[in-house]
């Protein structure tokens, strides 16, 4: 029930069966949702945590001239906002761009289990700051790049992310989002995303077709957008933690 979040978790350290077993212990509900319906909506009382384990979601901020910002992309194995429950309300609206299969979780139980069980406890952490990290890292693109760098940026995130889940391979991944979808993510009017999704094409570097990315040298990409994967701390950076006893 809980898989995606496991393999996502296990990019930091290797989890015990009876870790495993406490996380899905927290789930208290599972909801399937249609493209264009929201989980929760800003300002909505938190009750739970969200737990995505198959589709895309994204969480964005509506302003009142009717555009919005979307300020994070939801894929497979996502936890978030473990620190959500101390808010009394959602600070905005996530809803699904695919069909959505959505946990949601217990504070109070992941609370417990965390206090429970130390390893588990600091792979959570190390998950959250790795969502801060990504946060942190959109707003550089916002302020600093121009757009064909923060196209590929993104682009690149968005398939590291998805490997590190088992969604991608090959220079293959889903990318069940539109121009409109993308242009919302980057501060840029969709007519600019497909200029600028015309020249990397042009250059050989990516194809977006039937709602799939494929990038035939990701290297070469990374490049043109100065991408590195470090701030996605993947790669067992935690594999120190390996050493600590844990339960079979």
């Amino acid at each position: 029930m809980t898989a995606s979040l496991i393999r996502k978790l296990e990019n930091f350290t290797r989890l015990s069966t009876a870790d495993k077993l406490a996380l899905g212990e927290a789930v208290v509900a599972t909801r399937n949702l249609d493209p264009g319906e929201s989980a929760c909506h800003e300002g909505d009382p938190v009750r739970a945590l969200h737990l995505v384990e198959d589709g895309w979601a994204c969480d964005y901020r509506q302003l009142e001239n009717g555009g919005r910002q979307i300020v994070a992309f939801r894929l497979p194995g996502d936890l978030c906002g473990t620190s959500a429950s101390v808010l009394a309300a959602a600070d905005c609206t996530r809803v699904a761009l695919t069909r959505l299969t959505v946990h949601e979780l217990s504070p109070a139980r992941i609370e417990e289990i965390a206090a429970a069980r130390p390893r588990l406890r600091r792979a959570l952490r190390w998950d959250e700051q790795v969502g801060a990290s990504i946060l942190r890292e959109w707003l550089v693109s916002l302020g600093r790049r121009d757009g064909l760098e923060r196209l590929a940026h993104l682009l690149c995130e968005l398939y590291h992310r998805q490997r590190a889940v088992g969604l991608a391979e090959g220079g293959a991944c889903p990318m069940p989002v539109t121009q409109e979808i993308l242009a919302a993510a980057l501060g840029q009017t969709s007519v600019h995303i497909n200029r600028t999704l015309q020249t990397l094409r042009a250059c050989g570097l990516v194809t977006l077709r039937n709602r799939r990315l494929t990038v035939p040298d990701l290297a070469a990409v990374e490049v043109v957008a100065g991408f590195s994967p470090a701030y996605l701390h993947l790669g067992r950076a935690g594999a120190h933690l390996d050493a600590l006893p844990s339960e079979i």
